[in-house]
């Protein structure tokens, strides 16, 4: 998907969606000594710190301020050399495109084996109950593919890669140092607590809430705190709040999904300054 996609994407979805009440990205800033957040319009991109190494957790749009707000973090796109992927959609590889910046043409990029089809072309990405089908992602990266519970080590950081299809059919979350786990588009919180992701836009509804509840069920046998941060709506480190509504899909235009606190637009960005990245730590949902 080239960059004109991604700019198509969002003068649509901001049409959409404009007054919904449905995305809630963090803004760009730290959740804590470890993870630091860029926003993009309404996603949110992440980058995990530990022993001197950056990894970064999904590549965003193609976005052209990407390399400015990285910068607010003190983040060179340069020190990038392994990137995580949950999942293909534009709004998570744009940056890794071949008419992109290439701020990371030599990074190593991980993603499941079955979510690289995507990027091979043996399937198409379909979205809005399968009758719209996206633009082909076109990325020259060299790629690891990754199994269900395989377990990286980068740089002293561990990786538990954990499959979750439904929203695509390889999507993929990431459990680092067993304390932080990067859940892409398969948790959305809304003012209430987590269902399964929006409903127009996975390959397979029911499919999701299985794996959101099997992905609730690893998660309640681990005996230290998590903290569950998604891809589009914040973080909490309460499981009660992450999977409150676990058998429930977000429609996104039903009020009961929605959450007061989210801006008009999410695609403006006006409250995303580098005063507040610098000095404000990035509050939990719940």
């Amino acid at each position: 998907m080239a960059r004109k996609d991604s700019e198509h994407q969002r003068k649509s979805m901001s049409k959409l969606f404009r007054g919904k009440a449905i995305f809630k990205p963090l803004n760009t800033g730290r959740i804590d000594e470890r993870v630091a957040c860029v926003r993009e319009w309404i996603a949110n991109i992440f980058f995990y710190t530990k022993n001197g190494a950056t990894i970064m957790i999904d590549a965003g749009y193609n976005y052209e301020r990407l390399r400015e707000k990285m910068g607010w973090l003190d983040i060179d796109p340069a020190s990038i050399q392994h990137i995580l992927i949950t999942h293909q959609d534009t709004d998570h590889v744009g940056a890794l495109e071949r008419d992109s910046e290439l701020l990371f043409r030599d990074a190593t990029v991980y993603l499941s084996e079955i979510e690289n089809r995507y990027l091979t072309g043996e399937v198409r990405r379909k979205v809005f109950h399968g009758f719209y089908r996206l633009p082909m992602v076109k990325t020259d990266n060299k790629r690891v593919l990754l199994q269900d519970g395989q377990i990286l080590n980068i740089n002293g950081i561990k990786i538990e890669c954990l499959l979750v299809p439904g929203h695509t059919w390889g999507h993929m979350v990431y459990l680092i140092d067993d304390e932080y786990l990067f859940t892409g588009d398969t948790i959305w919180f809304g003012a209430d607590g987590g269902c399964s992701f929006l409903s127009t836009l996975a390959e397979d509804n029911k499919l999701a809430v299985r794996s959101l509840e099997g992905l609730e069920a690893k998660l309640r046998t681990r005996p230290q705190s998590i903290k569950v941060i998604t891809g589009h709506t914040g973080w909490s480190d309460d499981l009660d709040f992450v999977f409150a509504h676990r058998t429930e899909l977000c429609k996104p235009f039903a009020k009961k999904y929605t959450d007061p606190d989210a801006p008009y637009d999410g695609y403006v960005e006006d409250d995303d300054t580098e005063l507040r990245a610098r000095t404000e730590l990035l509050k939990k949902k719940a």
